[in-house]
């Protein structure tokens, strides 16, 4: 008697603790870093966009921007860069000139800086050449 009685709660019990877990399924890929392709994509397009229109403001050529941020769609960046040079001549804005280096694609290695030795280290004789 006690049987059927428990056959249909169990079978509750497992169905919401089933639905549950799967309707937490974006939360849980939110917290592990995994991202829908559709999302991503969208993140991407509008980060090439924003991308293209700042290369453009700040005077760079559009390969030297598809060079340096290589891991955005080319058709995003150009579409960006266009989009900012249209409005760039009919509002005849200037370029900006950029006060930072372009920062290095992700995956590349950063170029070591050799540190200079301490003065009365190293070659005194060339660094007081240089003085003169």
């Amino acid at each position: 008697m006690f049987d059927r009685a428990r056959r249909p709660i169990r079978t509750l019990l497992i169905a919401c603790w089933l639905l549950s877990g799967l309707s937490a399924c974006d939360s849980v890929q939110q917290s592990v870093g995994i991202e829908p392709a559709g999302a991503k994509l969208a993140r991407l397009d509008a980060e090439g966009k924003a991308v293209g229109g700042a290369c453009r403001q700040s005077g760079r050529a559009i390969e030297d921007c598809y060079s340096i941020y290589s891991w955005l769609p080319k058709a995003s960046i150009y579409e960006g860069w266009r989009d900012m040079d249209i409005y760039m001549r009919e509002n005849k804005l200037e370029t900006v000139e950029p006060q930072l280096p372009p920062p290095q694609p992700p995956g590349s290695k950063k170029k070591k800086v050799a540190a200079e030795p301490a003065e009365g280290e190293g070659r005194p004789a060339a660094k007081a050449a240089a003085k003169e």
